[in-house]
């Protein structure tokens, strides 16, 4: 095993002992978090795997490969739930963004792991970037199936779409981060300007969902 699956494991196993011991409601919010954490690990292998077979590096796969990947990845929790289980509309969102929270917390220790803590500066910007990116990315599906969800066929293509315009943006961030100097700042930026405008204009459209 190496670093990344023993990170996984010290993180994994609080979510699974408060899976046992909580109720349902308390237990769902640990599920989430660990299905996001497992859908990132899991992605890792899958961009690598691909990245492999195209004779990318890693510079490269994260641009092409890695945001499909992991937005496909950060989807399928969250339909099977819905398959299963038929869910209220609400829930739906709150699950959706709990995945991308425990997608965005394991890839932030894996790379602070990786990467060092030595400018804590550099640190914050990074991990509230990449947290919010995660968080407007899931948000972008959560409020397209939350405004189609009462017609299958339309649920089914909006999905699409906005997965599409979910990996986009991923790509966008990664290609900006990747760089040095201004333009890494404004990829980390931008999705925080976009989450706060997400949490500014959220109880209309909260209050939109529920008219």
């Amino acid at each position: 095993m190496n670093y990344i699956e023993n990170i996984y494991v010290c993180l994994a196993a609080p979510l699974i002992i408060a899976i046992l011991c909580t109720r349902r409601a308390r237990k769902q919010v640990s599920v989430f978090l660990l299905c996001g954490m497992t859908v990132c690990l899991l992605s890792s292998y899958i961009s690598t795997f691909i990245a492999a077979i195209a004779g990318q590096d890693i510079s490269e796969a994260s641009v092409d490969i890695a945001p499909a990947v992991e937005e496909i990845m950060k989807v399928l929790p969250i339909f099977f739930y819905i398959l299963i289980f038929d869910p209220k509309k609400e829930e739906v969102s709150g699950w959706i963004q709990m995945i991308a929270v425990g997608f965005a917390t394991f890839e932030n220790v894996c790379w602070l792991t990786q990467n060092g803590a030595e400018n804590v500066w550099f640190i914050l910007i990074r991990g509230f970037g990449t947290g919010a990116m995660h968080i407007v990315c899931g948000a972008l599906i959560a409020t397209g199936l939350l405004y189609l969800w009462d017609q299958v066929w339309l649920r089914t293509a909006g999905t699409i779409g906005l997965l599409a315009v979910a990996t986009t943006f991923h790509g966008i961030y990664n290609i900006l981060v990747s760089q040095t100097g201004a333009a890494a700042f404004v990829g980390y930026l931008i999705p925080m300007l976009t989450t706060a405008f997400y949490i500014i204009s959220g109880k209309t459209i909260s209050d939109k969902m529920k008219s």
